[in-house]
């Protein structure tokens, strides 16, 4: 039998090293369509409540998260100390920092008293910061209980705090708590009023996210049998799956507001491709077509910021043509993309997506030759 430290550099599990880079390479794609106008619905976030193939790229980072954390704090014995306290608390304050520039980038026009204050990284950051205490502090056995603690915490709060319809965009507690904390010039607007859907309050329940990836370390590491810990990882994860379908029609799955339902759907979702790629990878031995998204999974944090810091370049460079505002981001869709496919501008749309991708798969591909790899 292989063993589980099949890898793709040095002692690393290449499953997960796949599930990383598949799900940065995914995240750059939905964040950059060449119009989201035109985007394909599958390429787009739910409206409000469901869950679309979009939804499930946070989730899924934040459960690699914790499985890559597991494996990290295996060389500190899973024990509490001022060295491993001290390194925690320094990669989640650089995380944050990072996700806190990219929100004022590209820094010459943008105002410190309306800078969004939480972001993508920095919601990463938190719950990787404070899960990684909580699952320090607390013994493996009860930290299932610690993560439903919080999940029906959460559950309890918004519901009692959200007014007559606790889990609409405009009266939910999570909403409440980020005007009253960070201020509506420091939140989100895309949804057409001030809500953030990396706000404080809603990090919570994205803690339990990363608690269920190092529960799924520890899993893998404790089970040498390969095959057996398929079955595990696949049972847990359709357990999970409908049990967060079930909650549903009480909580709804919600991305933006981070709900219990849809930690336990998505994590489910996360423990069944996790499997999946273990079998297929590590046990069949089907690894040709892996190496695209080791590249990404190798780097993923550089990547990320790297597609980010493109993406808002070409939106930052701007100029006026015929009375109006022109964005290079825009500009380059319409010019080249849309002109190239008219009658299929979804089409066009993906194509512009997947250019970016390619531009930052070159870009990971370089510190791979390289055998840089920046961690954070």
């Amino acid at each position: 039998m292989k063993s589980l430290t099949s890898v793709s550099a040095g002692n690393r599990l290449l499953s997960l090293d796949v599930f990383r880079g598949m799900t940065i390479a995914f995240m750059i794609l939905v964040n950059t369509p060449g119009s989201y106008k035109h985007a394909y619905d599958a390429l787009l976030h739910s409206d409000w409540h469901g869950a679309t193939p979009t939804d499930l790229v946070f989730p899924f980072f934040l459960f690699i998260v914790g499985t890559s954390m597991f494996f990290s704090l295996s060389k500190y014995n899973q024990k509490l100390d001022a060295v491993i306290t001290k390194k925690i608390a320094r990669r989640t304050a650089i995380i944050f920092g990072i996700g806190l520039a990219l929100n004022y980038f590209p820094f010459y026009d943008k105002s410190l008293f309306t800078l969004r204050i939480m972001g993508v990284l920095q919601r990463i950051a938190l719950a990787y910061g404070i899960g990684a205490f909580i699952c320090l502090l607390v013994p493996v056995k009860h930290l299932w209980k610690t993560a439903l603690v919080i999940l029906v915490a959460y559950w309890a709060m918004l519901y009692l705090g959200g007014g007559e319809a606790p889990f609409s965009l405009e009266t939910n507690f999570a909403r409440v708590m980020d005007l009253a904390l960070l201020g509506s010039n420091h939140v989100y607007g895309g949804f057409g009023i001030p809500f953030d859907p990396e706000g404080l309050l809603s990090t919570l329940p994205s803690i339990v996210t990363v608690i269920f990836g190092y529960l799924a370390g520890q899993l893998i590491k404790g089970t040498p049998d390969k095959n057996v810990l398929v079955k595990h990882l696949l049972v847990m994860g359709v357990m999970s799956l409908f049990l967060g379908l079930a909650w549903d029609v009480y909580f709804p799955i919600n991305k933006p507001l981070w709900t219990s339902s849809y930690v336990m759907y998505t994590g489910g979702l996360a423990c069944i491709v996790m499997g999946l790629f273990i079998e297929f990878i590590d046990i069949r031995g089907y690894q040709g077509w892996t190496r695209p998204f080791v590249v990404f999974g190798m780097n993923p944090m550089i990547i990320y910021v790297f597609s980010q810091v493109i993406a808002k370049a070409m939106y930052s460079v701007k100029w006026e043509q015929d009375g109006q505002t022109v964005k290079l981001y825009h500009w380059l869709f319409d010019i080249i993309f849309a002109q190239a496919f008219p009658k299929h501008l979804g089409f066009a749309s993906l194509l512009f997506a997947l250019l970016v991708v390619a531009i930052c798969w070159l870009f990971g591909l370089f510190f791979y030759r390289k055998k840089i790899f920046i961690k954070v």
